[in-house]
């Protein structure tokens, strides 16, 4: 079948049903009965974008157990309710999200330089998180919404409170919380390395990795620790990095944390 048949296809089928809907799955049980005005459309894609018809026609070889792998690998839950269609559909907006090629998230959203609790800044720093508790309000479900908020402030009490009859929502939430970010850029972050390894040491031991471009280093005002980014010479050698040293213990009291920028 063409590309352009295809798509023609899947915009009618996309208007017919006219939305996905946030219900989560193994969620049903524990959660009051969603609204169907909660259903609203996630989002509109743009058949005439050919990033749009791209990442759409790599999702035709794809199964649709391949396409909720994938889907669930990012953290993000799939919705019993969805067709075959809509799932797929899902993964381009997801992909798209993702990558920075959806025209929404073009624009980077300004993160603040301090947050008023783990909640706010899992919003801002965990995209996978974000986009769970997008789904969580989509579906108007202000039960897991405000599971998700108590649970990440405060984990040991939301496992209280919450453990039995929220077993499933804490499962999505931490899966969401500690999925990685693909990387995208050679540039990461990281906090953590120890203070009196100084700017040059903690620079010898990220280039022993490979070439380094740009380097920015200062150390944290409220913890014996150094925060800044590297620019490698590729992105191979960002993910290798991310790999060796994300969630490594320096002895610190807090486990060193290197991301994609």
């Amino acid at each position: 079948m063409r590309l352009s048949n295809i798509l023609v296809t899947a915009s009618l089928t996309f208007q017919a049903v006219q939305s996905w809907s946030p219900m989560l799955p193994n969620y049903r049980s524990s959660m009051q009965k969603v609204p169907s005005s909660a259903t609203s459309l996630f989002m509109a894609l743009d058949y005439n974008d050919p990033v749009v018809a791209e990442e759409f026609a790599k999702t035709q070889t794809m199964t649709l157990e391949e396409c909720e792998s994938e889907i669930t690998n990012m953290g993000i839950p799939v919705p019993k309710t969805m067709n075959e269609m809509d799932v797929k559909l899902m993964l381009v907006e997801l992909r798209m999200r993702m990558n920075g090629s959806f025209s929404e998230e073009k624009k980077e959203e300004e993160v603040p330089d301090s947050f008023s609790s783990p909640f706010e800044e899992a919003l801002y720093t965990k995209p996978q998180f974000k986009q769970l508790y997008k789904l969580f309000e989509e579906a108007g479900d202000h039960n897991a919404m405000n599971v998700a908020s108590e649970y990440v402030n405060d984990p040991e009490l939301g496992k209280k409170r919450y453990g039995s009859d929220y077993a499933d929502t804490l499962s999505q939430i931490d899966k969401a919380l500690t999925a990685v970010t693909p990387v995208t850029s050679p540039t990461v972050s990281f906090s953590g390395f120890p203070a009196n390894m100084g700017e040059a040491g903690c620079k010898m031991t990220l280039e022993a990795l490979g070439e380094i471009v740009e380097f920015e280093c200062a150390a944290s005002d409220d913890f014996p620790i150094l925060t800044g980014t590297v620019t490698f010479g590729d992105i191979d050698t960002a993910k290798a990095a991310i790999t060796q040293y994300n969630g490594m213990d320096m002895g610190m009291g807090t486990k060193l944390e290197v991301k994609s920028v």
